[in-house]
């Protein structure tokens, strides 16, 4: 019953924070200079012409009655359209979310393995050449940034050994190998960028919980080292863990930019970045909602992974 509580509090709590992130977000890019019939009709408008427009694209109405209309029709799948292309933002939106998705899932499916191994090594070795050297080698990677990293890479995997493409290009005639074989090396430049920070909290999680007395009891009673690492000291050790990985979905779904640039992969980051460039009111809206909604999102599920990893909390009143 607590459980279900639970939940439910915070499905309630992440919608109404959705709710007032969508609100900000209008407001804000309703107060940008110029509306959206200046942007359609360019400068200094015939001013006939501009009310037309304003009444024609319902703008001149009380600024709260088209934010009900705006969440109204995302309700229904409806982002308005691009002053850009004309086209339903809709339309432009699927296709990146789905490379994104795309680009995510094969990202993930490297950082967590890339994360969680060395992890465990440098925990058992603690403070032994093991520990020192991928600590030495993290501390390297995070201190480049992520354009040069991604350089590098591209110059490493194609110009010196070329087993992948130059451009990620991913389109809708794809195959799923092709995706996989275009997609590898920006997946994996993200996945190097968030194992290195997940890394370090879950080795350092890791070590305090096998410094805990019911894990030198276990060892004690011969339990076998891989059982006690897997079955007894992660599910304690992975709480840190899941928030960093909280964090690093949104940096997968916003954040990984310039990494999209480098590999000219035509990802929901870079739509988001030439919608501020461009100005393009409603595409702005509707990807940073999203990015918003998966933030929202990735945290409730850390929530509800803690819980799962930890039962004594499904209890605390």
């Amino acid at each position: 019953m607590v459980l279900l509580r639970f939940i439910l509090l915070r499905l309630l709590g992440g919608i109404a924070m959705l709710l007032a992130v969508s609100a900000l977000i209008f407001f804000m890019t309703e107060v940008l200079p110029g509306d959206v019939a200046t942007r359609i009709l360019g400068r200094n408008p015939d001013p006939e012409r501009l009310a037309i427009l304003r009444a024609t694209l319902g703008i001149d109405r009380p600024l709260p009655l088209r934010y009900l209309e705006w969440i109204s029709g995302i309700l229904q799948g409806d982002f308005g359209n691009s002053l850009i292309s004309g086209q339903p933002v809709t339309e432009t939106l699927g296709r990146r979310v789905l490379n994104s998705v795309l680009l995510g899932a094969l990202a993930l499916a490297i950082y967590v393995p890339l994360a969680v191994l060395p992890a465990i090594a440098q925990a058992v070795n603690r403070d032994g050449p093991l520990d020192q050297a991928i600590s030495a080698l993290s501390l390297a990677i995070l201190s480049i940034p992520d354009f040069l990293l991604a350089t590098l890479v591209l110059i490493g995997f194609v110009v010196l050994l070329p087993v992948a493409p130059a451009r990620s290009i991913v389109e809708a005639s794809s195959t799923w190998g092709q995706a996989l074989h275009a997609m590898i090396l920006p997946a994996a430049t993200i996945a190097l960028v968030m194992a290195t920070y997940a890394m370090r909290y879950l080795r350092d999680s890791l070590i305090e919980v096998l410094q805990t007395d019911y894990i030198r009891m276990a060892r004690l009673n011969g339990i076998p080292q891989r059982v006690l690492i897997w079955r007894h000291a992660m599910p304690n050790a992975l709480v840190p863990f899941l928030n960093v990985t909280a964090l690093n979905l949104t940096y997968l779904f916003g954040g990984v930019v310039v990494i999209e640039q480098v590999f000219s992969f035509p990802g929901f980051g870079a739509l988001m970045v030439g919608a501020l460039l461009q100005l393009d009111v409603p595409m702005i809206q509707a990807t940073v909602l999203i990015a918003a909604a998966v933030y929202i999102l990735s945290n409730l599920a850390v929530d509800l992974a803690t819980l799962a990893l930890n039962p004594r909390l499904r209890h605390v009143g």
